[in-house]
């Protein structure tokens, strides 16, 4: 059986400080689940999502799982995401397969890779994901805007919303793609990106950075899909 990574995200019109709360309280129940292999409680950013100021209103739940049996299993039947459906006033779950994973999170790689075509209602999904070293964190801020600027005017992308563990240090971005020439044409043929990516190497802004690819697909819940 290959690995399931879910990515699901909580929207509060109500509730907020409960929803701020499980940041921290969430997470012991998720790591006892059986099947889990990877947990993550994240918060997001405002506006157009890649933003030093958090959006209140928004969660998200980043989970790798032994096999997708585990992993419905937790989605469907579980208390902890009963009431993450129950408090919240809309979700949006995603199934991410992953392709390629490099680099690490809490020194470790989560995301184990196996090749494979994508299906016809599948995307490309990307997660880059960074600790930022103190001394580089006003550089790295004031970078925040050309890089919001520039996927913002990507061609290809889907959908994108900044995500993060602490404000300010533990930053992450996920992002959905047609296919992969664009995140290609993105990554290395736009000129505000390519500044970033140079800038970030010869800064050395990161204490410890993951780039991961994914098939991903919306993901409805009560079923084995």
């Amino acid at each position: 059986m290959s690995q399931q990574v879910v990515l699901s995200f909580f929207s509060y019109t109500k509730n907020k400080f409960w929803a701020f709360t499980q940041m921290q309280r969430a997470l012991p129940k998720v790591q006892q689940q059986k099947g889990i292999c990877f947990a993550k409680t994240l918060g997001t950013g405002a506006g157009q999502g890649f933003n030093l100021w958090p959006d209140f209103s928004t969660y998200a739940l980043l989970t790798a799982w032994n096999s997708k049996q585990d992993a419905m299993a937790f989605l469907n039947h579980s208390e902890v995401m009963q009431e993450f459906e129950q408090r919240s006033a809309s979700q949006q779950h995603f199934s991410l397969h992953t392709l390629q994973s490099h680099g690490l999170w809490g020194k470790t790689n989560p995301f184990e890779a196996t090749q494979r075509p994508l299906e016809k209602d599948e995307q490309i999904g990307i997660i880059t994901r960074a600790t930022l070293r103190p001394s580089r964190l006003i550089e790295f801020w004031r970078a925040v805007p050309a890089a919001s600027k520039a996927i913002t005017q990507a061609k290809g992308v889907l959908w994108y919303k900044g995500i993060g563990e602490w404000p300010m240090v533990q930053q992450a971005t996920f992002s959905i793609w047609e296919s992969l020439e664009y995140v290609k044409a993105f990554a290395y043929k736009s000129s505000h990106h390519a500044a970033i990516v140079k800038k970030t190497r010869k800064r050395n802004w990161y204490k410890e950075d993951l780039f991961a690819r994914f098939a991903v697909r919306a993901l409805t819940l009560d079923t084995n899909d």
